[in-house]
């Protein structure tokens, strides 16, 4: 077991403000020193200074990751590029992109979940191009089946279909909502796939889907760590740890808040509530970083379980963290 740091970590996180207007700040990126609960607003979605037309500006900015000395930030269909001073360098598109959730990046790769299109595109960090695309769907038949099960209390776990396309060429997936794969993560190599209506993760070995652990429909971030998976699971308000059957292990509920305290708390729920899970950060095998709303970073030890401390930004109910990184340059910026 990995003992506590000497120093807890400076955290990364973006944060999606849903239901506002137009007008209104949809979110940004933060700095969170966990050892000083410092925090500092880096990048504000609502920057008058940015020209955010035609760059999915309702949507906010979502996943982080990180190559060299860049930060690569992902809207809905476009991805930013910041050097460590949080200096814009450059920005990508692809015509698959479509809101994107989380990206993450493996072998000199950046992989992009594209929900609008139920794909991962794959993008090359050194030559700067997107190389492939994946995309996970249900036939209608599977889709139909799997919903009816749901309602009857039965889960039901199909094997989606995958199609290797060439995302630079017409001819690629049309738009679909059916899988939800929203979390990629490439490890030694292998491409794994979660997202909320997968009910496994999948691993993509040439052009065959492999089926992994199990894992709770709505949930995000499904990961494996240590011998079984790490997840957020919002309907419950918590961060979990399950056995690679699916079977919880460990519970780590996120704090809840007063309604008194809330703000807008009379947001239907549908739009926004409090204890939505998005975002988890090992520190090492034994502490872990994850994000709730209202935007809110909380330190979990693992074993035995337990809150060591929560950080909250707003009590604005809207207010999700979305993306969660761990700091990799040492000091803020």
């Amino acid at each position: 077991m990995s003992r506590t740091p000497d120093r807890l970590p400076i955290v990364v996180f973006s944060s999606v403000v849903r239901s506002t207007k137009q007008s209104e700040s949809h979110g940004g990126v933060y700095l969170l020193d966990l050892e000083t609960d410092t925090v500092k607003q880096m990048i504000d979605w609502d920057d008058q200074n940015i020209n955010w037309e035609e760059r999915g500006g309702d949507r906010g900015l979502r996943g982080i990751a990180f190559h060299g000395d860049l930060m690569y930030l992902a809207a809905s269909d476009e991805v930013f590029v910041y050097d460590r001073d949080f200096q814009l360098q450059r920005s990508f598109k692809n015509r698959y992109l479509k809101h994107c959730h989380e990206i993450n990046v493996g072998d000199d790769k950046l992989f992009l979940s594209s929900i609008g299109c139920e794909s991962i595109l794959e993008y090359d960090l050194i030559t700067q191009e997107f190389t492939r695309g994946y995309c996970l769907r249900y036939s209608p038949l599977k889709r139909k089946g799997r919903k009816r099960l749901d309602r009857r209390g039965i889960s039901w776990r199909p094997r989606p279909g995958l199609r290797i396309f060439d995302p630079n060429k017409d001819g690629g997936p049309a738009p679909g909502n059916t899988t939800h794969p929203s979390f990629p993560k490439c490890v030694d190599g292998t491409l794994y796939v979660a997202g909320g209506g997968l009910g496994n993760i999948w691993a993509i070995e040439g052009d065959r889907l492999v089926r992994g652990p199990k894992i709770p429909f709505e949930q995000h971030n499904a990961q494996r760590f240590r011998d079984g998976v790490l997840l957020n699971h919002s309907p419950t308000h918590r961060m979990i740890f399950e056995d690679l059957e699916g079977n919880v292990v460990k519970s780590f509920p996120v704090p809840v808040y007063d309604l008194e305290e809330l703000e807008h708390a009379n947001i239907p729920r549908d739009h926004a509530y409090q204890g939505f899970c998005r975002g988890i950060a090992p520190v090492n095998d034994n502490l872990i970083v994850q994000g709730s709303s209202p935007a809110t970073i909380n330190l979990f030890q693992f074993e035995p379980p337990r809150l060591l401390k929560s950080v909250n930004i707003t009590k604005d109910v809207r207010n999700s963290v979305h993306g969660l990184e761990i700091w990799p340059f040492g000091e803020m910026a």
